[in-house]
């Protein structure tokens, strides 16, 4: 039992950073520095982002994502999901958590490589009316729309399957404005009522939309290339994860809603992966790492 723990949990490690043992080459990075970064210990940013819930989090951010024609252009034409999708997830999670538990300067310089990459990512798309638009990475809808269903995702995931948040959603939600204004978002929302206007705005104005290309996607997200033994669990946290998403955004999306208690199998799977992995995170150590030896030489 014990070795087939291990092996689970060196897939999972693998998976998620990339490295066998979850330490992957910038972890190190996160134990220097010369503060204590934009939130801290005791923030609410801390408590979502270092909840297994992030689990799920990140698939109802990928479906969500896809809604936007623009957004899921820039996905289609440019980025690796196919053809590297872990790759593209160790990057995804490598800034997430950069900017979560590093310094405030690691966090701007995470944040400044993104933008670099924004600023080649352009093309063309047709939007929702059937009329062809321009798009560029880095315009102000498109990433307000990849920050607000992020922001979404990891809130509500969080508060399905993960504790209480210190200072609650709205704390949330304003903290992690911070890092959508790292990378170029102008007006991100403050408040959770801010948060739910701005993600209802996007639909009631006809941007989003389903189709062929959300399709694809849907289906690629539904079974990506794990290994096999990890598929099961996967389906159950997938399942868990449309469970949470309003029905209007499903409908665009072409997905039901499970009969089943997935809500409930999910919160089980979560806690046998929280075993597996262990109570914290590599990053968070690392983080109080830091944390710790700026307050020892300031006394």
């Amino acid at each position: 039992m014990g070795t087939l723990t291990n092996v689970w949990r060196s897939h999972l490690l693998s998976t998620l950073s990339g490295d066998d043992d979850g330490r992957p080459y910038w972890v190190e990075s996160l134990e220097t520095g010369d503060d204590a970064g934009y939130f801290g210990p005791g923030s609410a940013s801390w408590a979502v982002h270092g909840g297994i819930s992030t689990m799920v989090a990140g698939i109802r951010a990928l479906l969500m994502q896809t809604l936007h024609p623009g957004a899921m252009a820039g996905v289609h034409d440019w980025s690796r999901y196919q053809e590297d999708p872990l790759g593209r997830l160790s990057g995804t999670i490598q800034w997430l958590l950069t900017v979560t538990y590093g310094d405030r300067a690691l966090a701007q310089q995470a944040s400044t490589r993104v933008g670099r990459f924004h600023d080649r990512v352009v093309g063309t798309y047709v939007d929702a009316r059937g009329e062809e638009r321009p798009y560029a990475a880095g315009d102000a809808e498109l990433l307000s729309w990849v920050h607000v269903v992020f922001t979404d995702a990891f809130l509500r995931s969080h508060e399905t399957w993960g504790g209480s948040i210190p200072g609650g959603a709205d704390r949330y939600v304003d903290e992690w404005a911070t890092a959508g204004e790292l990378i170029g978002v102008v007006g991100a929302p403050h408040s959770e009522a801010e948060l739910r206007a701005q993600l209802e705005g996007f639909r009631a104005a006809g941007t989003l939309m389903g189709g062929e290309r959300v399709d694809e996607a849907v289906r690629f997200i539904r079974n990506p290339p794990l290994r096999k033994g990890m598929m099961p669990a996967y389906r159950v946290m997938f399942a868990g994860a449309v469970a949470t998403i309003p029905r209007e955004y499903r409908q665009m999306l072409g997905l039901k809603r499970s009969p089943l208690p997935v809500v409930t199998a999910t919160r089980l799977v979560l806690a046998l992966v929280r075993i597996v992995l262990g109570p914290d995170s590599t990053s968070e150590r690392a983080a109080r790492k830091r944390i710790a030896s700026l307050r020892s030489t300031a006394v």
